[in-house]
């Protein structure tokens, strides 16, 4: 054979590859045990404080079987406040669902008048079926849950046909707890006093406690949602047709907005981001250049590199921007790998919040103003959408001004070097952003003062004629925000470090039987979140480490093995939690919980 039929043969092999990623084996591998039993699937995080409590009441928002849902608009209804003998300040959504049969993983939201609450997704079904229970606090959209005359918006497009015929059965729960709970586990809670105050205090001991207290309970605990926001605004899509509440964007040059009026009481503000990836960038941090596609005749669309950034704007200036956590599909690169255990962040999405209180000055004058967002080198397709919250100063009108704003798009360095099907890709990225501004309001004149170092950095190698891939990804975040009053004296401050560094390794071999091959995977993964205000508050490390095996042919993965462990510990400053997982061949083989601090992160 020539080499340039050879040359031939690898392009038409890997252009099959690129257009069936191993993201896209979907079927599960038949049982070859007796159990027929419905397999539970969870994500590894802690337990939140109420999980043990008896809820003062609760209301049953949504039971609902999706089924061929692609082409239909989202399910809504309206929504049921808590009675009104119910006394709560704190509450819990709870998103149950089961599917049985063959189906993908599908992504979803929940909304209440377009304010989202949940962005989540589904688990990969097993041959005798799968369920799930995701439980999460949002006692800090209390300002919408405790409205009336409200509608709820579920949106789970699924796909049902003559190979895809597993439905979701889902329902959603609002669980509610009152004051007077007695709660068996260390926390640490705000307490907000007055709008500049963010001071935490810690609770070790099972004890009663008043409302107060309760009514910070099971929040983030951390800034800045020591406080319910008095106020949500959705910036979020018109909720039609199979678009529900979230932008889809396309491409790098597609802006989503909306013009928001905020009240001129207003002395704080903070912007919610909910952001997925899918389609041509579900796999983002693996894409390679355009040239490197073009120049080997690929048919794949996953390309543009892999950088990736979320933009908002006000009235066309950058105002913010953050690289998201690249949470893994629950079929991502080794599907067996989230069998039952699946992978950081996939029921329960992190959003990403933006502090756009030095920017008061441009939003309090009565007017409408534009807030945009666009996804910096993004391609098809992303589905976004935000909260704006805002704390309102209950007796006083609110004056404003921004001192200083340079928050500069990322400078960004690339370097591009293949010859054929082999290849490195590189590219780094960094900002340093400075935003000041005052808000004159019942608490005095306060200047809050917010910096932000970003570093981004990605490589990506093809080797072996472009059947072994490696991914080295790595992004650090540190954000500090300094309050000081009239006279210069700082009042409060803190520090915010996130981490997310990702390594994957993917190799093809031509497997024994004719059409199939061999897919060698491995992941390994961090989510590193630290907050520190003269002492740690709050240290989160999630790592998870995965490594096995698939023999596949077309889109149906004939056998495979693997091999997944999940090391997570969380720290408040006075109690720790610690879990480790370790499953071989979809069987939780260890699952310890410790209450000692373990944390190897280097910040």
């Amino acid at each position: 054979m020539t080499i340039p039929k050879l040359i031939i043969i690898i392009i038409i092999i890997l252009s099959v590859f690129f257009t069936k990623p191993i993201q896209s084996t979907t079927h599960f591998i038949k049982s070859t045990t007796n159990d027929t039993a419905p397999k539970q699937y969870f994500e590894v995080t802690h337990p939140l404080p109420t999980d043990n409590v008896t809820p003062s009441c609760s209301v049953n928002l949504l039971n609902h079987t999706f089924s061929n849902t692609t082409n239909s608009s989202s399910v809504t209804v309206n929504y049921t406040t808590p009675p009104d003998t119910c006394n709560w300040s704190v509450a819990i959504l709870q998103f149950q669902a089961e599917c049985k049969d063959e189906q993908y993983d599908r992504i979803a939201g929940i909304w209440i008048d377009g304010v989202e609450l949940l962005r989540t997704s589904t688990a990969q079904p097993t041959e005798n079926g799968s369920f799930w229970n995701v439980r999460k606090d949002v006692s800090r959209y209390s300002s919408v849950i405790s409205q009336s005359n409200l509608t709820l918006t579920v949106m789970l497009q699924n796909l049902v046909n003559d190979e895809f015929t597993g439905v979701y059965d889902v329902n959603i729960t609002l669980l509610f707890y009152s004051t007077s709970v007695r709660v068996p586990l260390s926390i640490v809670s705000e307490i907000h006093t007055s709008p500049s105050s963010r001071k935490l205090i810690s609770v070790e001991n099972d004890q009663e406690f008043g409302e107060e207290f309760y009514s910070n309970l099971a929040l983030q605990l951390l800034y800045p949602y020591n406080k319910p926001a008095d106020s949500i605004v959705p910036i979020s899509a018109s909720g039609g047709v199979n678009e529900s509440f979230w932008f889809r964007i396309e491409d790098e040059f597609d802006v989503k907005t909306q013009k928001v009026k905020i009240s001129n009481k207003t002395y704080k503000a903070v912007l919610e981001l909910y952001v997925s990836f899918h389609g041509n960038d579900e796999s983002w941090y693996m894409n390679p250049s355009d040239s490197y596609v073009e120049t080997n005749h690929l048919s794949t669309g996953q390309a543009h590199g892999a950088y990736r950034e979320v933009l908002v704007t006000i009235d066309g200036k950058l105002v913010g921007a953050v690289v998201p956590f690249p949470v893994i599909s629950t079929r991502g690169i080794n599907r067996l790998f989230w069998d039952p255990v699946v992978s950081i962040g996939a029921f329960n999405l992190p959003s990403y919040d933006i502090d756009l209180t030095p920017f008061l000055g441009l939003l309090l004058d009565d007017k409408n103003h534009t807030i945009g967002i666009k996804i910096a080198d993004g391609i098809s397709f992303w589905l976004v959408d935000a909260n704006l919250h805002l704390w309102f100063d209950k007796s006083n009108v609110v004056k404003a001004k921004t001192l200083k704003s340079n928050v500069p798009t990322m400078e960004v360095q690339r370097s591009t070097n293949f010859e054929l099907l082999d290849g490195e890709f590189e590219i780094q990225g960094e900002r340093e952003s400075k935003v000041t501004g005052w808000v004159y309001s019942s608490a005095g004149n306060l200047q809050t003062q917010c910096t932000e170092k970003i570093k981004f950095k990605s490589k990506l190698k093809y080797k072996e004629q472009g059947t072994k891939k490696e991914v080295d990804q790595r992004y650090k975040r540190k954000t500090r925000i300094k309050i000081t009053n009239e006279v210069g004296k700082v009042v409060d401050s803190l520090e915010v470090k996130f981490k997310y560094p990702l390594k994957i390794s993917i190799e093809t071999k031509p497997g024994l039987d004719i059409d199939t091959s061999v897919m060698t995977t491995k992941v390994v993964q961090e989510r590193s979140e630290r907050f520190y205000g003269g002492k740690e508050l709050m240290v989160l490390s999630h790592k998870q480490n995965c490594t096995g095996l698939v023999v596949v042919k077309g889109s149906f993965v004939l056998s495979g093995s693997a091999e997944t462990q999940q090391n997570y510990n969380y720290n408040n400053g006075r109690g720790c939690y610690s879990r480790m997982v370790d499953v071989v061949g979809g069987v939780v083989v260890g699952d310890d919980t410790s209450s000692i601090c373990v944390s190897d992160v280097d910040w």
